[in-house]
């Protein structure tokens, strides 16, 4: 069996216009096919709310409420319900660079309370992102080393692996990526297909045998189902080669609006691909 699931940022727009939350995200998942949970922390409302308060300096850093974590049981109650599991927890506004010292732990302060909240899930990894100024000077990479390091021993600490995404800052250009990592033993990669700075297939080359998670990433499809911005069939067919055999996740961003329709093509297009190699 494929398989599956849809990185929640698949459906921001139903989020934003109030047609679905974190729970309707988990039954929309099931009915979809996806064979595992990977939220955004967007679809999290509670916790982001909680993040803000902390930041403010309106509740202790690092610490979940009594009301927060009553809402995470109510979250993994219904995705128990469903029978699917929670792969990768998707944090944002947990960035390890700052510009300032203060900021860098603030940062940090909500990336230990998501590291708990992906615990209390279930979640078996987690993405924090880099930050930082895309060309990572050796002050800028010297810091975020020393976050991925701290992160990694806690996170490890509760059976989660910590990932990197080529996301945003120094990650998307390939050879900051391959710096990172190197420098980092124990940061899993989630490769998203779009999002590299430059050649992205020669990206996909670089990295599809260090890939633990991906996101597929499509945007509009033509008669045969295939996105004919991008050649995804190769993308797939690299990452198979490399032995990748994780789930295969899903971030459309549909030009169209239709998040469930990109939703349920790409998911196709993925299943078609890997047929066509026997798998």
């Amino acid at each position: 069996m494929v398989k599956l699931s849809i990185a929640s940022w698949s459906f921001h727009r139903l989020l934003e216009s109030g047609q679905q939350d974190m729970f309707k995200y988990i039954t929309d998942c099931k009915d979809l096919g996806a064979t595992q949970l990977d939220p955004w922390n967007g679809h999290l409302a509670p916790l982001i709310a909680g993040d803000h308060a902390m930041k403010a300096g309106l509740v202790p850093n690092g610490q979940l409420s009594a009301a927060e974590k009553a809402y995470l049981a109510q979250v993994k109650a219904t995705a128990e319900e469903t029978g699917l599991p929670f792969g990768c927890l998707a944090v944002d506004g947990a960035h390890i660079y700052e510009t300032t010292p203060e900021a860098r732990a603030l940062n940090r302060a909500v990336a230990y309370r998501w590291l708990e909240a992906a615990s209390l899930l279930g979640a078996t990894q987690i993405r924090v992102d880099a930050g930082g100024p895309a060309e990572m000077p050796d002050d800028v990479f010297a810091i975020i080393i020393e976050g991925y390091q701290d992160l990694i021993g806690r996170a490890h600490q509760l059976g989660i692996e910590l990932l990197i995404e080529n996301h945003w800052g120094p990650s998307p250009i390939a050879e900051n990526l391959s710096r990172i990592l190197d420098a980092v033993p124990g940061l899993g990669l989630l490769i998203d297909t779009n999002n590299f700075q430059g050649d992205k297939e020669r990206a996909w080359e670089m990295f599809a045998g260090r890939a633990v998670s991906v996101h597929i990433k499509t945007f509009s499809f033509d008669e045969q189902g295939n996105d004919p911005s991008v050649d995804l069939s190769k993308a797939i067919h690299l990452l198979t080669a490399a032995g990748y055999n994780g789930t295969w996740g899903v971030e459309s961003v549909p030009l169209d609006g239709d998040e469930y329709g990109a939703v349920k093509k790409t998911f196709a297009l993925i299943r078609r691909t890997l047929e066509s190699i026997g798998l």
